[in-house]
């Protein structure tokens, strides 16, 4: 397989696999301004030259969207192969090189979010056990905070309080979401609309700074749903599935 490292100057004419789609498309547009913004933070998008859902995103930790205290540590975003892609060590290519250019800019080792058990849109945790990662926090809501360092006696990475028990004083459902992830700028309205038609109190909070994420009351600023002040979900929802959430 070959691959390809998406920067500033080649933004505009590649492919994201996450959204595969033109440029005018309303996903593609919300990605791909979001990228453009990270690079000079050190975000590194490589994916695969085929077009498909084969890709890795990773930034320092100090610059991730997420509520976490790793100083010194790479922070994977998302490491993204699925359909034809899958079972031929893609994934294991991705990650060596998510390793190896770490190690040369003199990162103590990588950090990403998972769970005991698999959830959408978060790291296959036996991938992760397999490939030599340990859990180093967890928050009430059993969201994991996993990491592989480069040294034995490097520094755990932890989450920051503020995620470690997520909880909001806040009414009714209240969606917290950042642009990182292309699927919000389609979904996220269609849910508003759907909470405006069928009488549902609901808020969408959109976190567009660095900062704000990092204060976040959940390790996961991507997508997160709030009932009456708990957590319920990180998974995204077109109208059908929120109704069925909400039981209507």
């Amino acid at each position: 397989m070959e691959y390809i490292r998406v920067t500033k100057d080649n933004l505009e004419t590649e492919h994201i696999c996450c959204a595969i789609s033109k440029n005018d498309d309303v996903q593609v547009a919300s990605k791909k301004s979001w990228l453009r913004e990270r690079f000079d933070e050190g975000l590194v998008f490589l994916k695969s030259v085929e077009r498909g859902k084969c890709f890795i995103e990773y930034i320092p930790a100090e610059n991730a969207w997420n509520p976490i205290d790793a100083e010194g540590y790479m922070y994977i975003d998302c490491l993204w192969v699925s359909g034809a892609f899958k079972g031929k060590g893609y994934s294991n290519d991705l990650l060596n090189e998510c390793i190896e250019d770490s190690k040369r800019q003199g990162k103590k080792g990588l950090c990403i979010l998972a769970a005991a058990k698999k959830k959408p849109f978060l790291a296959e945790p036996k991938y992760l056990k397999y490939k030599g990662f340990e859990v180093c926090d967890e928050a009430d809501n059993g969201i994991q905070l996993w990491y592989l360092p480069f040294k034995k006696d490097a520094e755990k990475p932890q989450l920051k309080e503020c995620a470690k028990h997520p909880h909001i004083d806040k009414k009714g459902y209240v969606l917290y979401y950042t642009n990182q992830c292309p699927f919000n700028a389609k979904y996220v309205p269609v849910v508003e609309k759907t909470a405006v038609e069928n009488g549902i109190d609901f808020e969408a909070i959109h976190i567009d700074n660095k900062e704000e994420a990092q204060k976040a009351p959940t390790p996961i600023t991507t997508y997160a749903v709030f009932f009456d002040g708990e957590y319920i979900t990180n998974e995204q929802m077109n109208e059908k599935r929120f109704l069925k959430l909400i039981g209507k």
